[in-house]
């Protein structure tokens, strides 16, 4: 596939969990990720997995973007993380606020994404690629459609170099949402994020806390498959390489897999998407 692919892993809390990924990981690394991205927990509650598992990806040879949560951070860690990451040869960073841990106020020294966008090019200059959350289907805690828009378009001005999407399902909300954009003068590059349907109650989880929009059709064909694994899966992988088919005609300018630390559904559906 001749479009640039990227795939994001969130880091293991066991041995066996690590031992896992490392087989997953080399797994899709024969589709030759872009870079690899990892998550890193509210708060920075998963600061040490999420650092030793982009030192891993680097050693293997592959770029790693660090996710970079700015929640409760003074610009005393910032800075610390900042050269600990630049040490490791780390070139790529995914700043985000990050999710307010329950019952957290607006601590911190950074309230927003684009603050801390800001700060990181202040302080490192060109040294790394930043790439940003982008919400085709509004972050579920904006106060309206224009104002996620607005704030999305901060971001970018304070530095940012590309953005990976929330994931969706419906891609008319992705071509919007860029259009929109780049209506206010966004030029950056959008990547959709795309989150791979290997299981109908953990996909319902994660949507509803994210505020992705499952189609009621979808819903409904995933409901209707009850416990049959086999079937959620294959007819997941249909669904989702119909929405890559139609993006890649669209001409997005990459695809980001949200893995989910699994290999199969991602190469499957890579596969799908090659030329024979």
């Amino acid at each position: 596939m001749n479009i640039p692919l990227s795939f994001e892993f969130f880091p293991p809390k066991t041995p066996e969990g690590a031992a896992k990924l490392a087989l997953t990981r080399q797994a899709l690394y024969a589709h030759r990720p872009e870079f690899c991205s990892v998550t890193f927990g509210a708060g920075g509650s998963t600061q040490d997995g999420t650092f030793s598992t982009v030192k891993a990806i680097q050693d293997e040879g592959v770029s790693a973007a660090c996710h970079f949560s700015c929640v409760g951070a003074t610009k005393a860690t910032v800075r610390e993380q900042l050269a600990a990451l630049q040490a490791m040869g780390v070139k790529r960073l995914v700043a985000l606020r990050g999710d307010l841990p329950s019952g957290y106020g607006m601590g911190g020294e950074f309230h927003y994404a684009s603050d801390l966008v800001a700060f990181i090019r202040a302080e490192t200059g060109d040294a790394f690629h930043l790439e940003v959350a982008a919400y085709p289907e509004i972050h579920p805690q904006a106060k309206s459609a224009d104002a996620d828009l607005q704030a999305f378009v901060t971001k970018v001005r304070a530095g940012a170099n590309s953005a990976i999407t929330q994931y969706f399902f419906n891609a008319d909300a992705y071509l919007r949402f860029v259009d929109d954009a780049q209506r206010l003068g966004v030029d950056v590059p959008v990547v959709p994020g795309i989150m791979p349907i290997t299981s109908s109650t953990q996909l319902m989880r994660f949507s509803d806390a994210c505020g992705a929009e499952i189609p009621r059709w979808i819903r409904l064909r995933l409901q209707g498959y009850g416990d049959d694994s086999a079937s959620i899966k294959a007819f997941g992988l249909d669904v989702i390489t119909a929405l890559c088919e139609q993006l890649v005609r669209a001409g997005v300018p990459g695809i980001h897999f949200y893995t989910m630390n699994q290999a199969a559904a991602t190469s499957e559906i890579i596969r799908r998407l090659t030329p024979a």
